[in-house]
């Protein structure tokens, strides 16, 4: 797993993100990065952990169009619905 916002970095979790890599939502396998936030691009559930977070936690009802200021490092397939989801790093 890489973090491309350690403490020392001039880009910060803060800053206006840079890229966008599309999520294929995976039931074992961690994001490659971990993004500042998610963009949901169409609405739904979703089950994710946090960069900190010991378990799983299904955000309902997430709407189109929300960007989710989340750092995730799991985005589970199982239970997912929301679809068209964008790391944004």
């Amino acid at each position: 797993m890489t973090d491309p916002f350690p403490l020392n970095s001039v880009d910060s979790v803060s800053a206006p993100a840079t890229a966008a890599l599309p999520v294929v939502p995976h039931d074992v396998n961690e994001l490659t990065i971990i993004p500042k936030a998610l963009y949901v691009g169409v609405g739904g559930d979703i089950v994710m952990r946090g960069k900190a977070d010991g378990g799983d936690q299904t955000w309902k009802s997430v709407p189109i169009g929300a960007i989710l200021p989340f750092r995730a490092r799991y985005i589970r397939a199982t239970g997912t619905t929301a679809t068209n989801i964008l790391a944004i790093f």
